[in-house]
């Protein structure tokens, strides 16, 4: 059974997004192992650097500069759970264009009966934020396509 759900958490200070796949746990892991499948298709973004062991960075960027960022693997618990910290941020779209930097990004995985729960987490990036409505829109697109991707 496929469900979803998009809460907003103040108590946890942050945006989440949940989904089932049909997938395995193993194979949800492997495809968040790949940055560029699950963060990618909307803005023209491109991603350069590693993401494949703990303390790897990778830097972000799209919409022609409007964003930048880069992250560093702080969780690596396979097929259960993969985090980042963002170590710096540029959304030169926002007064304060370092929005993001300090907040981390990440999945939890876990078994289901017949498939997988996922759940990506923005810790940090909350309703007070300038860039929520339209992060937080952003993050659900994406997140949208990459349920796609695992179905």
């Amino acid at each position: 059974m496929k469900t979803q759900e998009i809460t907003e958490s103040t108590a946890t200070e942050s945006f989440e997004y949940s989904f089932e796949s049909s997938k395995s746990p193993e194979e949800v892991f492997q495809v968040l192992m790949e940055i560029d499948q699950w963060w990618s298709g909307l803005h023209g973004e491109t991603i350069a650097g590693e993401s494949q062991k703990l303390n790897d960075e990778f830097a972000f960027r799209a919409g022609k500069g409007a964003h930048y960022s880069k992250q560093k693997l702080i969780e690596f618990l396979p097929n259960k759970r993969i985090g980042w910290q963002v170590l710096e941020s540029n959304l030169s779209f926002l007064k304060d264009s370092s929005e993001w930097t300090d907040t981390k990004i990440g999945f939890d995985i876990s078994e289901k009966e017949h498939g997988t729960l996922v759940t990506f987490t923005h810790e940090g990036l909350v309703p007070q934020f300038e860039c929520y409505t339209s992060c937080a829109g952003a993050w659900t697109k994406y997140m949208e396509n990459l349920e796609e991707k695992l179905t």
